[in-house]
């Protein structure tokens, strides 16, 4: 496992976290107050992630609420929620290719670190259906 890409997503999540009670305050003022406690790949891989579901926020939030018919995402816990933009954005419009399975993985750990005790299982679920589609 790339610790450089797990610190990346766990800051890109902690950013949009903060982004959504903070909307005034930009992505990149929140990421430079990181400068000192990340190495630059991890910084660069951070921003990429942000820029990217910032990009594509509406698309991916109509991708997560087709597949959670049960859940309209701005219903789910806001940790949930960010988690599943961060891996979705990797697994379907990264111009990295990555694969679909470590991506997957990847946010059902972070989610048993910073989600609640449902958060694995719905996070893995979600994805899980994503992986499946296609992306228009």
């Amino acid at each position: 496992m790339n610790q450089d890409r797990r610190h990346a997503r766990e800051l890109a999540l902690q950013l949009l976290f903060q982004s959504e009670f903070a909307p005034q305050i930009s992505i990149n003022a929140f990421l430079h107050l990181y400068d000192n406690k990340y190495g630059s790949e991890t910084i660069e891989y951070a921003e990429m992630i942000l820029k990217g579901v910032a990009d594509a926020k509406n698309k991916i939030d109509e991708k997560i609420s087709s597949v959670s018919r049960n859940w309209k995402v701005d219903r789910m816990a806001l940790v949930d929620r960010n988690i599943l933009r961060v891996a979705i954005f990797e697994m379907k419009l990264s111009h990295e290719k990555l694969s679909e399975k470590i991506v997957i993985n990847e946010a059902i750990e972070i989610a048993k670190k910073y989600g609640n005790t449902d958060s694995a299982g719905f996070i893995n679920g979600i994805l899980d259906q994503v992986s499946r589609e296609e992306w228009h």
